[in-house]
């Protein structure tokens, strides 16, 4: 069995995997990804992404905007209201001084960009296969890696990045428990086309039955997320299409206009899964290996890409003389503690909004009323709220700030 020392290995070649790979590629670092999905699932993603202003900067100074095959549909505006509840949220870009708060894109779309970006990089070892996790010891932990058309590796990486998804066999096998809680909601996702809709408006409806958002794209349709009972999932995605139309107008009502059309359907369960602690020896988890979030609020790709960026970052700044140590236990360390601020407050906004949201109690009802009203007079508020759509949370990595 062949035996490959790296610097870095990545295990998982989603989109925070590949992003994490493109930010390594400066460093001179041996780098080794393995994806066990390959391009065809990555490429084929329906959803929808909203993207925040500094993942923006941040993959456009990757290299992958320029690969999309579209500019992403900015946002220009953000509103905001719940069924049944007084007042609403709304939210100018230009109050802020932005020309946008982010921009949406098909996952898909930026995926195969992404993948585009990766093969172009010099140097990349790449197996389309799996990783299965092997022993750490006190320089490097090893891997056994199984290629789709060859045989068995043994990688033995000074870092392991664990970027292998929310039920992350790298995390189980290092022991870093997790806190979960199901939402007991299932996301369906379509497209839209709507007689009404403000351009570059991205809409969230709060409902008795599951938050919905509408996210503006190309070719003047919506991109459509709407969330319900898990029980109910099923027979809403049998619905023919008048009736299918018609559940949609009645969740997001009239603030949209008339629901004209819709094409493509696919459904998502909602959980949230929170991994107890980010590093271990030689081991660090980003995206959905650190944290599953509810999609309400669209703070999920874009937490998970600020891993990635930060970690790049705190490797690069350790290593400058190519002398350093990616895995060493005080990097890793430091940069657990320096992601501390960004994705506790990350968690608690997206997790807050989701269960509040839910709340159908008069108090719940007086509560968010109030919230909307907060938010519309206080200037100090609304600009919080604004910077945390945008993704400048906490310290933000270099690569995601604003030009100078």
């Amino acid at each position: 069995m062949e035996t490959r020392d790296l610097d870095v290995a990545i295990v998982g070649g989603g989109l925070v995997g590949c992003s994490l790979a493109c930010a390594l590629a400066p460093l001179g670092l041996t780098v080794g990804l393995v994806d066990a999905g390959g391009p065809a699932p990555l490429a084929q993603d329906p959803r929808k992404l909203a993207l925040a202003a500094a993942s923006l900067n941040a993959l456009d100074r990757l290299g992958v905007l320029a690969r999309l095959p579209a500019p992403p549909s900015p946002i220009r505006r953000i509103h905001v209201s719940r069924q049944g509840d007084f007042g609403r949220l709304l939210l100018e870009a230009a109050e802020f001084g932005r020309e946008a708060f982010g921009g949406v894109v098909l996952a898909g779309d930026l995926g195969a960009a992404l993948q585009q970006a990766v093969a172009a990089l010099p140097g990349l070892c790449v197996v389309r296969g799996r990783a299965d996790p092997g022993e750490s010891g006190p320089a490097r932990r090893s891997l056994r890696v199984q290629p789709e058309d060859g045989p068995a590796e043994t990688w033995r990486a000074r870092l392991v990045v664990a970027a292998d998804g929310t039920a992350s066999p790298l995390r189980a096998a290092a022991g870093i428990g997790i806190d979960t809680h199901d939402y007991g909601q299932t996301l369906l996702v379509t497209s839209v086309r709507l007689a009404a809709a403000a351009p570059d408006t991205a809409y969230e409806r709060l409902t008795d039955h599951g938050p919905c958002a509408l996210l503006p794209m190309a070719g003047g349709r919506h991109g459509a997320l709407c969330g319900v009972a898990s029980g109910e999932a099923e027979a809403v995605l049998a619905l023919d299409e008048a009736s299918f139309v018609g559940f949609l107008q009645a969740r997001f009502g009239w603030r949209a206009g008339r629901v004209l059309a819709t094409a493509g359907r696919s459904a998502w369960p909602l959980r949230r899964v929170v991994a107890q602690r980010l590093v271990a020896g030689r081991l660090v988890l980003v995206g959905n290996a650190a944290q599953t979030l509810h999609p309400l609020g669209a703070q999920g790709f874009n937490l998970g890409l600020r891993d990635a960026l930060a970690l790049a970052e705190r490797i690069g700044d350790g290593s400058g003389d190519r002398g350093g140590d990616p895995g060493a236990d005080a990097l890793l360390a430091a940069h657990a503690a320096a992601r501390a601020e960004d994705r506790g407050r990350t968690l608690a906004f997206s997790d807050g909004l989701a269960r509040a949201s839910a709340g159908d109690t008069p108090l719940h009802r007086i509560g968010r009323s109030l919230g909307f009203a907060a938010l519309n007079l206080d200037p100090a508020l609304r600009a919080t709220f604004a910077a945390g759509a945008m993704g400048f949370r906490g310290p933000v990595p270099r690569l995601a700030r604003d030009p100078a």
